[in-house]
C-alpha cells in the first residue's frame, strides 16, 4: 500500500522534475508542474486503512517540501485530496455503499465527478502562483469514525 501510494508518486515526481529541468522556462521561469493525488484519508483515516492513510498523508506532507526543493529549477508541486469520487469500479457497487460514502458530504450530496478533478488539475496548471498546496476536493466532507470493512454492501 505504501509502495504504491507513496513511493510510486515520489519516484514519478523525481523523474518528472529531472525531465522538466531541461525545459525552456516560461516568462515566470516555470519549467513544469507536478500534481499528485493525496486523499481526504490523509486527515481522516478510517479503521483498517492505516497504511493507505499514512501513504496519502505522506503525499500531502511531500507537496510543500517538494515545491520548495524544486523552486530553484522552476518546477511547481501541488496535490489534490479527493473525497468520495465516482469511478468505474464504484459505479458497479451497490447503491447502499454509494449512499454510505456520500452520507457525510455537505454539498453537493453526491460522489465527485471525473470532470471536477480534471478541472482542478487544469486550474492548478493555469495558475502559476498556486504552489506547494494540497487541495481538498470533497464537498466539505466530514468523516466520522467508521470501520470501512463494515460498510453497507460489502
Amino acid at each position: 500500500m505504501i509502495e504504491l501510494h507513496l513511493f510510486g508518486p515520489f519516484n514519478m515526481s523525481r523523474l518528472c522534475a529531472a525531465a522538466f529541468a531541461a525545459n525552456t522556462p516560461d516568462e515566470d521561469g516555470q519549467r513544469g508542474v507536478i500534481i499528485n493525488t493525496a486523499s481526504t484519508a490523509a486527515w481522516d483515516g478510517q479503521a483498517k486503512q492505516a497504511a493507505y492513510s499514512a501513504a496519502k498523508a505522506g503525499i500531502a506532507g511531500l507537496t510543500t517540501a517538494m515545491a520548495r526543493d524544486l523552486a530553484e529549477i522552476g518546477v511547481r508541486a501541488c496535490a489534490i485530496a479527493p473525497g468520495p469520487f465516482s469511478t468505474p469500479r464504484l459505479e458497479q457497487a451497490p447503491q447502499a455503499l454509494k449512499d454510505h460514502l456520500t452520507k457525510n458530504v455537505a454539498f453537493p450530496k453526491r460522489l465527485g465527478r471525473a470532470w471536477e478533478y480534471a478541472s482542478l488539475v487544469e486550474a492548478i496548471v493555469r495558475i502559476p502562483f498556486l504552489n506547494g498546496q494540497t487541495i481538498r476536493l470533497d464537498g466539505a466532507l466530514s468523516t466520522p469514525l467508521t470501520d470501512m470493512s463494515a460498510a453497507p454492501g460489502r
